[in-house]
């Protein structure tokens, strides 16, 4: 793996050395990992997330190395350079017409995609769902049992290689029509209501207690998130920005496998 490393980050430096059979090979097999789910792009150690900043560039040369093709799946047709994930029954995955798992992602077993796209280098964990028209990027981390409700969209990141990955912790749910892009972590158990959009700019306000505390590019463990605005001076006047609100912590007495939904019913909020 060391050894493949390497080749992976001279060639980044010197496309040239992409002629290189041995570097061609590396290539070819770090997307195989990926798509095996023997590496990945992001993983976490202990409390925080590691980015592998070489896998991310070998995803790039990958596109180099590639020729664009015709790509034949049943009724339906593609020209692209990169191919399908496969054997999606002997993996034990749910896959329902039409949506698409690009090679070099992984799903673990029990994921559900509905109609949805998932993209080469994206993680998703065990029983998850990717709900109807939704997308995960390429190289975003989802972990186990999250809902990714319907039309949500889940950000991909390869360049610039030293940016983060959106990270999506285990027993999330995401609402309808949430976006989530430019490397925003949204930490266990957390809930999104629908139409949260996150960004490293956007303001992330807890409005629970007394006193409001500011986040940005981090949603804690167990919140309830809803869409907000706050009111900004500009020289035209003042106006209302959008922002998000944490308004609550999921309630322990629920059980994990409601609470996704619960959590938001508690406060009387759209899902």
């Amino acid at each position: 793996m060391k050894n493949r490393q390497i080749l992976i980050e001279l060639a980044w430096e010197n496309r040239e050395k992409l002629k290189d059979k041995n570097t061609f090979e590396a290539i070819k097999q770090t997307i195989e990992d990926l798509d095996k789910g023997r590496i990945r792009v992001a993983e976490k150690e202990e409390t925080n997330w590691k980015v592998n900043e070489w896998i991310k560039k070998a995803i790039i040369l990958y596109f180099v190395i590639q020729e664009v093709e015709t790509i034949e799946n049943g009724p339906f047709e593609y020209n692209d350079k990169i191919g399908l994930k496969k054997e999606f029954q002997k993996q034990g995955i749910r896959v329902v017409p039409p949506a698409v798992a690009r090679y070099g992602s992984f799903l673990e077993k029990g994921v559900v995609l509905m109609p949805s796209y998932v993209n080469i280098g994206a993680y998703v964990g065990e029983n998850s769902m990717i709900d109807t028209w939704a997308t995960v990027g390429s190289c975003a981390q989802v972990g186990s049992h999250v809902h990714i409700s319907g039309g949500v969209g889940i950000g991909g990141v390869l360049e610039p290689v030293q940016a983060a990955p959106i990270i999506i912790e285990d027993n999330c749910f995401i609402g309808s029509r949430c976006i989530v892009v430019e490397g925003v972590k949204i930490e266990e158990e957390a809930v999104l209501g629908a139409n949260v959009v996150l960004t490293q700019s956007t303001k992330i306000i807890d409005v629970s207690e007394n006193k409001m505390i500011e986040y940005k590019g981090i949603i804690p463990p167990r919140s309830v998130v809803i869409p907000g605005t706050y009111e900004k001076k500009f020289p035209a006047g003042n106006f209302s920005v959008s922002c998000a609100l944490i308004i609550g912590k999921r309630k322990s007495s629920t059980d994990k496998k409601t609470s996704l939904n619960q959590a938001l019913r508690d406060y009387n909020l759209s899902i």
